[in-house]
């Protein structure tokens, strides 16, 4: 029998764990899931008979230790910063490893006891990163093989609203992840290359510098460049390409109006305020404006920053921004008071759907200069709370490469990403079979 342990029964454990324990018996395999919430974890397990919960403090090095020496393998689902210290033990321990979450220096300092251990230790192998690297990978290995240049390299990818849940909101947005990054988003230069020349984006400017990006399905968005697009250059053996770009998606106008906010300061995570405790979100606004007695906050906005429209105002109205209410906390950075605004205003509903939306758009050259463009496109939408878009192209991934690894249809061993073909073809093929897919469209390109 082989005994997969899990740590941490967060959001996207659900689907990973159901995953898993569907043919766990057949398979002769049992889950351990571990969380510092053990009734959490329970829940999550459903009552399975193959399923044991149990309690972890994920700083009680001896019981991590005694948990991690009862698995085969450790999928961590713990905060990202956590997982080289899971990583560290189940290396001691002679144990593999899985995690979603990006590879770390501390995490790539295992690689050579990894390898000289016979370990499978495998990161990003969620959604970005995840997902965006398999179906990269397979659109550019299979132009290699076709002799072809790949000239153009561009990806985006969002978490945002279904269609249905857009009605009740101008910024069509809710939070359906990690709300301190969707406030911290961008605060480090973005660095790309288009058409062989290097270009960077400060963060003031982020907001203001946007492509189009289309789906036939879902309509336009919003593409926003990320932190370092250079690495990737390295990463998907394209160290020659002229253009490289990798983006976050937000629905179409979302961008120029988020911009107000960054313009202004309000996520600004550099200080911390000490308000008065009768202050209100109005005056919150306000003390980021210039001292006027004449106008109203919403006329020094638009003094300040001319190009405010009056759908851009009404989105900072429908935030609460110019109410006079009280502030949700007195104390913290401005991005963190304005995190607790748009956690009440962005939050889901019962009845709101998530969507994820990825798209690669690659073009490239034949022998004979003949020029093409591939644009590959994957919508999926969000079942319920706990099978939400997010939650399924996560956890699916994480499970998918689990199952296969003690399936036997994964050998390597060493530290990797899921960007060789071993790996990434059968977790897109079970992606697949559980309606996660891409849809390929191929425009010739005029020379």
């Amino acid at each position: 029998m082989k005994t997969i342990l899990i740590i941490g029964a967060g959001k996207s454990s659900k689907v990973l764990v159901d995953f898993l324990l569907k043919d766990s018996q057949a398979k002769d395999r049992k889950l351990i899931l571990a969380d510092v919430d053990v009734q959490e974890a329970e829940e999550k397990l459903g009552g399975h008979p193959a399923g044991t919960a149990t309690g972890i403090d994920i700083h009680d090095s001896k019981r991590l230790g005694a948990l991690v020496k009862e698995a085969d393998l450790v999928v961590s689902m713990v905060p990202a910063f956590l997982h080289p210290l899971v990583a560290k033990v189940s290396l001691k321990e002679g144990k593999h490893f899985f995690s979603a979450s990006y590879e770390s220096p501390e995490m790539s300092a295992l690689a050579g006891e990894i390898k000289q251990k016979g370990l499978f230790f495998l990161n990003e192998c969620g959604l970005d990163p995840g997902i965006d690297h398999m179906s990269a990978m397979k659109l550019i290995d299979a132009e290699k093989e076709e002799g072809h240049d790949i000239v153009l390299f561009k990806s985006y990818c969002g978490g945002l609203l279904s269609p249905e849940s857009e009605s009740d909101n101008p910024w069509k947005y809710k939070f359906t992840w990690n709300p301190r990054n969707v406030v911290l988003a961008g605060q480090s230069t973005s660095r790309f290359i288009r058409n062989g020349r290097y270009k960077f984006i400060p963060y003031h400017m982020l907001f203001r510098r946007t492509d189009l990006v289309t789906f036939k399905e879902v309509g336009d968005f919003d593409g926003y460049a990320n932190r370092d697009s250079l690495g990737y250059r390295k990463v998907y053996g394209l160290e020659g390409i002229p253009t490289i770009i990798r983006g976050t998606l937000r629905r179409a106008g979302f961008c120029k109006s988020w911009d107000v906010l960054v313009q202004l300061g309000m996520t600004d995570d550099s200080f911390e305020m000490d308000l008065p405790q009768d202050f209100t979100l109005r005056m919150f606004t306000n003390s980021f404006l210039p001292y006027d007695p004449v106008h109203r906050v919403e006329e020094k906005i638009i003094r300040l920053l001319p190009w405010v429209d009056s759908m851009i105002v009404e989105k900072l109205a429908w935030l609460g921004l110019f109410e006079d209410a009280p502030l949700p906390a007195f104390k913290g950075s401005p991005a963190k008071i304005l995190q607790l605004i748009l956690e009440e205003r962005w939050k889901l509903s019962p009845a709101d759907k998530d969507m994820v939306v990825m798209q690669h758009q690659l073009e490239s050259v034949a022998v004979g200069g003949v020029r093409k463009k591939i644009v590959s496109s994957m919508i999926v939408h969000g079942e319920s709370h706990e099978y939400t878009a997010m939650a399924k192209t996560v956890g699916l991934s994480l499970a998918a490469a689990v199952d296969l690894f003690l399936e036997g249809r994964i050998k390597a061993t060493g530290l990797y990403l899921p960007t060789n073909k071993e790996i990434y073809l059968p977790i897109l093929d079970v992606l697949a079979k559980n309606g996660i897919h891409f849809e390929e469209e191929l425009i010739p390109l005029e020379d």
